[in-house]
């Protein structure tokens, strides 16, 4: 079949699958909803899966169940996620550290082509802290420092390829200043080390490394947005006090399988727009170092697409992850 006849049934095929899939959307959800957590129970990612879930059960009529899969920076939740069935019951909930994951980690799946991003749920800022030891109180002072000891100063991370990691890097990157990273297994241990003093720098989720700032046990650097944090307005941010056009930003968004129906991503985006404008959901946040973000779905797309370059190009010019002298 060619020509006309084949464009005519070509086209009634595309309006018979328009219309099947209106029809699944408006029914949709019949069953519970999987959103997988891809790190272990109790992080800031972990975190924001279990505050939003009840507000989709909420709003869809149907359990949201979160389910940890930690393992690989997060490769391994997310494979399997966007292994499921592209029908709207299983997301998967991400970090800023999905764009860095490619330069570190040989993935199975190609981090743009393979989703179907849905919405920007939180962001928010790292926190450059130091031991009190360090003489040093600004992003200036700290680059002066390092230029003059370099490789001397060395700052901690929850892991190779977090999102700390990166920041580090960039600052080092974008200043000249050359530092050593000593990467922990996890936020806690790094934060221990840097109290004690056996660490120069820890670059973290400012929620967990405020109190200790506040007891004068930890020296606060900069925040590594572009603005202040209003809970912290006395912290200024890395771009203003040393590194103009430094910014990094810690954040948790939602995807799911590529071919996810767009009524059905349309109504997640919603929904999860609608809970973010709740005074219980804003507290719960703010009193976890983050701020309610939201966004249209083609807006968090283009975040992903950004960071994945921004961050490939951090490390191929850093030499590290799959760019690193040693690597195959």
């Amino acid at each position: 079949m060619s020509g006309p006849a084949a464009r005519f049934f070509g086209a009634v095929a595309g309006l018979l699958v328009f219309v099947v899939v209106q029809a699944l959307a408006q029914n949709y959800p019949l069953k519970p909803l999987r959103i997988i957590s891809p790190f272990a129970p109790g992080g800031g990612t972990d975190i924001v899966a279990r505050l939003i879930a009840p507000k989709l059960t909420q709003a869809l009529g149907q359990p949201v169940i979160v389910d940890n899969r930690p393992g690989a920076g997060g490769s391994l939740g997310i494979e399997l996620a966007l292994r499921a069935p592209a029908d709207g019951y299983t997301f998967a909930l991400i970090s800023a550290g999905y764009c860095v994951n490619p330069s570190f980690y040989k993935l199975r799946f190609d981090p743009l082509d393979d989703i179907a991003p849905v919405i920007l749920i939180a962001q928010g800022p790292l926190l450059i802290a130091a031991h009190p030891s360090v003489p040093a109180r600004t992003a200036r002072d700290l680059i002066v420092l390092a230029k003059a000891r370099p490789g001397e100063l060395n700052f901690a991370s929850s892991g190779q390829g977090s999102t700390g990691h990166m920041a580090g890097e960039l600052f080092a990157f974008l200043s000249g200043a050359r530092m050593t990273h000593v990467p922990y297994k996890g936020s806690g241990p790094a934060l221990i080390d840097a109290i004690a003093g056996h660490i120069s720098l820890n670059i973290g989720g400012i929620a967990a490394s405020l109190p200790y700032v506040r007891s004068h046990r930890l020296k606060a650097i900069a925040v590594t947005t572009a603005q202040r944090v209003a809970d912290a307005a006395d912290i200024p941010t890395v771009a203003e006090s040393g590194l103009p056009g430094y910014e990094v930003t810690n954040w948790q968004g939602l995807i799911a399988p590529k071919g996810l129906p767009a009524a059905i991503a349309e109504r997640i985006n919603l929904a999860i727009a609608n809970a973010l404008r709740q005074s219980d959901l804003i507290e719960r946040f703010e009193s976890n170092g983050l701020l309610p973000a939201g966004s249209t779905i083609p807006q968090f797309q283009i975040r992903i697409r950004r960071e994945l370059l921004l961050w490939r190009d951090v490390a191929n010019k850093a030499k590290i992850g799959i760019y690193g002298k040693d690597a195959e």
